[in-house]
């Protein structure tokens, strides 16, 4: 049986410094979305130099955050 835990997207949003209740991460994507055309999440202009770099490098390493990025990525677009 495999036991690894994969990230949520709570776990992402402590990872980034932000609030990780239910709530406050509805309110955050209520608040950013949608992100413009063409705009990748990790070049939005909401996120710190560091959160940024953190989104970018987990996604350009096929991270196990990679998943949860993308999760956050799709719930901002619309």
């Amino acid at each position: 049986m495999d036991t690894t835990l994969f990230p949520r997207l709570r776990d992402l949003f402590r990872q980034l410094g932000l609030p990780d209740e239910p709530a406050a991460i509805d309110r955050f994507i209520i608040e950013h979305r949608p992100l413009p055309a063409g705009t990748a999440l990790c070049d939005a202009p909401f996120w710190s130099r560091s959160q940024a770099q953190f989104l970018r490098e987990q996604i350009m390493a096929d991270a196990d955050w990679a998943e949860v990025v993308d999760m956050l990525s799709a719930r901002l677009e619309g």
